[in-house]
């Protein structure tokens, strides 16, 4: 239905609409071309170009494809790990994507405090993300209650890292409205940028591989985010031993 060499031509709005598909494949295959483009926030265009690069004439054509897709699609079938990785390579990890990783580490060096927030399977990143930083040096906290009490001044020079699959998670959006109203800045580390918690950042990190679903549990993989955070604190130490060397006391 949706091969990966097309699938590498969408762009970001494309892309919104693919997992929008994905995730209510029954629901769109009995929708009207403008219902589909209310909820997806994209326009009627957007949907036939869409319709155009899967190989259909119309919307109409699509949703007969994706009907049959869906009568075939009795067993759940994930994908491999080296799938996953080789998705994520060629997808992100060219272009400007390590001048994303520099200009975050950058950020973070002239931070008072770090906080990593996410909730879910994002929240383990959190956690993970938090301990590797302080693992390396820079001491971090994690939020993952979304309910966590956020009064203080003391984050007025911090950075916050929010973890998102989605990108419209909406509790991590409360939180990030909550922390940039105490002067926090915001990276967000998502899997595509056009959505809402990219759009309220002042830095976002996009890595684009496919989203997962069994029912309604989001299993998509992490492995990029894990890349990320540890691209991001090493590149971190790496300017914090420059600016901070090690003398060593020699005797003569």
């Amino acid at each position: 239905m949706f091969p990966e060499r097309v699938i590498k031509t969408f762009n970001d709005l494309e892309y919104s609409l693919y997992n929008y598909i994905l995730q209510n494949s029954e629901k769109v295959s009995f929708m009207r071309i403008r219902e589909l483009a209310s909820e997806t926030h994209v326009s009627t265009a957007t949907i036939l170009r869409f319709c155009r690069k899967v190989g259909c004439e119309g919307f109409s054509e699509f949703k007969v494809k994706l009907k049959l897709y869906l009568e075939k699609e009795d067993t759940i079938h994930l994908k491999s790990s080296q799938h996953t990785l080789t998705e994520f390579v060629e997808r992100t990890l060219k272009g400007g994507f390590e001048s994303y990783i520099q200009e975050t580490a950058g950020l973070i060096s002239k931070s008072n405090n770090v906080i990593f927030i996410g909730i879910g399977s994002s929240g383990i990143m959190a956690e993970y993300g938090a301990r590797h930083f302080s693992s390396l040096g820079t001491f971090s906290l994690h939020i993952t209650d979304p309910f966590f009490p956020i009064h203080t001044q003391h984050l007025k020079d911090s950075i916050t890292i929010a973890m998102s699959v989605s990108g419209e998670t909406l509790e991590i959006i409360k939180l990030i409205s909550r922390l940039k109203e105490e002067g926090s800045t915001i990276v967000s580390i998502t899997n595509h940028k056009s959505c809402s918690i990219a759009k309220m950042s002042d830095l976002n990190i996009a890595y684009y591989v496919t989203e997962e679903y069994i029912n309604d549990s989001n299993i998509t993989t992490q492995i990029p985010v894990v890349y990320i955070l540890e691209s991001i604190a090493r590149e971190l130490h790496k300017i914090n031993s420059h600016a901070h060397p090690i003398t060593q006391n020699t005797k003569k």
